[in-house]
């Protein structure tokens, strides 16, 4: 998934994965998976997606700053 904000891309296809966290297990409708990245400028964020049921029905891209992902990373 690529989304623009403020000027800055956050692609998942071009960033690294820093780290994943899954709730529930496949098929699951109200499971989902949090993916913390990190662009090749630097910038961090998470990439949200899962089932119908889930928090993420539809994906979501949110950027964090550099101590929110090591928050989230410390969390997960």
């Amino acid at each position: 998934m690529k989304k623009i904000i403020r000027n800055n891309e956050y692609d998942t296809e071009t960033a690294v994965l820093i780290k994943k966290h899954t709730v529930g297990y496949f098929g699951d409708p109200a499971g989902y998976e949090e993916s913390l990245y990190q662009t090749p400028k630097g910038l961090f964020f998470v990439y949200a997606s899962g089932g119908p049921e889930s928090p993420y029905a539809v994906e979501k891209i949110t950027c964090v700053s550099k101590a929110k992902a090591d928050v989230w990373v410390a969390e997960h």
